[in-house]
């Protein structure tokens, strides 16, 4: 690199609009959408999309509601005309949706065009050819007068061959191409001239899209871009203004952003933003961020792995783990304090009085996605006693008590040091049972027990309990069930231990419920123990809970 790249490259220039209205403005509701996964993500790919692949990828975006569909270029070979027509002809085209179709401005590439729409009930036939400066000098060696003859000359055969097809309700679409880089007065002329031949209306605009076909300034710029480009073009309400950005500075989905607040209409893009170089504008991004803001954006992804199956299928590109919504990992949390922090925030949600969603670090319901909550947090090195808590209880449905949750994840954070890997919830588990002597083979077992109230108010616990695998009868009296089991373990097995304190709670709901109950004791040394006890009955898990602290102390011992 460079230590001046300053004599290599140039800053882009500011747009002269000082009284720019953009940056007050917010996004009210969704514009039009169009996906050009098919013809302009088609022609990004490595090896481009069979009929089959295309077929695949048209139901899909048909079936998240996406109304206008750019379906491939028709002059680009056989291929491309062949499945462009076979769709048309085939009637598997909704009637609310509206096929495009792309051309350059001439003559036969604008008939094969209209050719392979043969038959469509409403199409539009998207028109483009370049204007920028470097486009003139270095690809064509032409002025601004030839450039600007080229799309009037493009418009004039539009019209004529849409004409000759009174059939098809046809529609227009006229692209500066390279409008980001070009000069906005420049632009405006060309794009006048088209409308002179083409004459929208109101009732039947015309479609100015204008591409950051290689994004060049920051998305502010842009935005000023657009807004003067809506304040100047004549006939403004006979105009649908359209944006195609791209990525090239990483920053498409915020220049689209802008871009519909300096007063666009319509978004073309890609799912996920596949499209040449670094991409198209990512239509799911855009729509999920509309979302969040209370915005319905008319484009549904409630089965959002779905839809990341079919386009990873059909385009052979996998979506990061870090891409936004969608990822793998986006709503993931492996950190310590950011796990706590999500935890409070569900628990928070459920005791709340309204559906409005405020969760630390997630921006988005991950259900309205389809995604389940089991993922949200996942353990490893950097996780803490929160993230823990919460594997044990989705996958478990244990609720740990906050001393309890610090007392595990010791030994949690021991096991993901030693594996040096992410632990799942069966490592979890696993260690939980090991840790708190869940498992039968223990020394101390509950076989039997009953428990009676002496006439003095006291409760007499009398048990069948297993010890070191002989079955012993142990009792104990004390004031309720679980201090009455405490003096069985004194007076028959010498194990001396106090409660600290006892919660308890159902897993599950009706008549499969279970009970877990957990014990803090303290043993004669002053050491802490755990107890934990689960079963289908509340006071027998409070047995298991005492016994499974018993085991703690003499693994101690």
């Amino acid at each position: 690199m460079l230590r001046d790249p300053s004599t290599k490259y140039r800053p882009f220039p500011a747009i002269d609009l000082p009284d720019r209205q953009w940056p007050s403005r917010s996004i009210t509701q969704p514009p039009r959408w169009l996906s050009t996964d098919m013809r302009d993500g088609n022609q990004a790919l490595i090896d481009p999309m069979d009929a089959e692949k295309k077929n695949r990828f048209f139901d899909l975006l048909v079936s998240v509601g996406l109304k206008e569909i750019e379906v491939g270029f028709p002059s680009a070979g056989a291929t491309e005309f062949d499945f462009i027509s076979g769709l048309v002809r085939s009637g598997r085209v909704p009637d609310d949706v509206t096929v495009q179709v792309l051309t350059q401005s001439r003559r036969d590439l604008i008939e094969k065009s209209f050719e392979s729409l043969e038959g469509a009930h409403r199409a539009i036939v998207h028109l483009y050819n370049a204007v920028s400066p470097a486009w003139r000098r270095i690809v064509f060696g032409m002025g601004r007068d030839e450039v600007r003859d080229i799309a009037v000359t493009g418009a004039k055969i539009l019209r004529d061959e849409a004409a000759k097809r009174p059939a098809t309700d046809w529609h227009f679409e006229y692209s500066p191409e390279t409008f980001s880089t070009a000069e906005l007065d420049f632009s405006l002329e060309v794009c006048t001239a088209v409308m002179e031949v083409l004459r929208p209306t109101p009732d039947h605009p015309l479609i100015l899209n204008l591409p950051a076909t290689v994004e060049a300034s920051s998305p502010n710029i842009y935005a000023d871009q657009i807004e003067y480009f809506c304040r100047n073009v004549p006939n403004r309400d006979s105009v649908v203004i359209s944006l195609h950005p791209h990525n090239d500075r990483g920053t498409g989905v915020a220049a689209a952003e802008l871009g519909l607040m300096a007063g666009a209409d319509r978004i073309e893009g890609c799912l996920f933003g596949n499209g040449e170089r670094t991409g198209n504008v990512d239509l799911v991004t855009l729509a999920l961020n509309m979302y969040t803001q209370g915005i319905d954006p008319r484009l549904d992804f409630s089965d959002i792995d779905r839809v990341i199956g079919t386009v990873e299928y059909c385009n052979a590109l996998p979506v990061h783990p870090r891409h936004p919504y969608a990822g793998e990992l986006v709503f993931t949390a492996f950190s310590g304090s950011h796990q706590d922090a999500i935890k409070k925030g569900f628990a928070a949600q459920e005791a709340r009085n309204d559906e409005i969603w405020e969760v630390p670090y997630l921006p988005i319901d991950p259900a309205d996605l389809g995604r389940s909550y089991e993922a949200v947090i996942r353990v490893n090195s950097q996780s803490g006693k929160g993230g823990v808590a919460w594997v044990l209880e989705q996958d478990k449905g244990l609720k740990l008590p906050k001393r309890l949750q610090a007392d595990f994840s010791r030994h949690v954070q021991a096991m993901a040091d030693e594996t040096s890997r992410e632990l799942n919830a069966g490592d979890i588990w696993h260690t939980f049972n090991r840790v708190y002597r869940l498992d039968p083979a223990q020394y101390f077992t509950l076989e039997a027990y009953e428990e009676t109230r002496a006439p003095n108010g006291d409760r007499i616990f009398a048990g069948h309990v297993g010890i070191g695998g002989v079955t012993r009868s142990v009792s104990g009296r004390g004031n309720g069930l679980i201090s009455s089991v405490l003096a069985a373990l004194r007076d028959g097995c010498g194990i001396t231990l106090d409660v600290a304190d006892y919660s308890e709670h159902a897993i599950g709901h009706g008549s499969d419920a279970r009970a877990a109950a957990y014990v803090e004791c303290v043993d004669a040394d002053g050491r802490t123990l755990w107890g934990v006890g689960i079963d289908e009955d509340v006071a027998t898990a409070s047995v298991r809970a005492v016994l499974s602290a018993a085991n703690a102390a003499r693994g101690k011992a």
